[in-house]
């Protein structure tokens, strides 16, 4: 088991109900799912591209991406129905758990001037979105392998109801939000 996994079920819970207010074990807010997304509008007229980014996502996640697909045509953007648009992974389980330690401890603090992750980019419905600006942050990717630079959207997905629950979970799990 996963060492953020067993804290959270041996330390976070407890604390949380005490402090949340919880009746029940089965009341306290949990991670469902974390996805990761890489959007690759270069993709449409670079076929090496999503190649390249593909490789990036399955090192960073371990686990294969899917390829994401336009729904319409606009014509302005040179963009047909079905063309490859992006990448994305869903993430649960031990390698969402062992993901989320290697984003806290890892990957974060390696930012350039990392202050802490935004406080805002909650949804209202207790789930997280964090842009990240490049992929080379995250410790296996080689800098000297990569072409290009890329972002990536990780989605942090909880059974919370509001986003005081949810901010309380991830603080509690160890995300690094900045300084009010």
């Amino acid at each position: 088991m996963s060492q953020l996994k067993e804290r959270y079920k041996t330390e976070i819970i407890p604390r949380l109900v005490k402090s949340g207010g919880y009746r029940n074990v089965m009341q306290v807010p949990r991670l469902d799912k974390v996805v990761l997304n890489v959007g690759m509008g270069e993709a449409t007229q670079n076929a090496k591209a999503l190649e390249a980014a593909e490789r990036d996502l399955a090192t960073i996640s371990g686990q294969h991406p899917v390829t994401t697909r336009a729904r319409r045509s606009i014509a302005a953007f040179r963009l047909r129905s079905g063309m490859p648009v992006g990448l994305k992974v869903t993430l649960r389980g031990e390698r969402m758990y062992d993901f989320l330690d290697k984003l806290v401890n890892a990957a974060l603090p390696r930012m350039r001037e990392f202050q802490g992750v935004p406080r805002n980019s909650f949804d209202g419905r207790g789930n997280y979105t964090l842009g990240v600006k490049e992929q080379v942050i995250f410790p296996e990717i080689d800098y000297d392998k990569i072409d290009k630079a890329r972002g990536l959207e990780v989605s942090i997905i909880t059974t919370a109801e509001t986003d005081d629950e949810a901010r309380n979970l991830l603080e509690a799990l160890g995300v690094p939000f900045e300084k009010d």
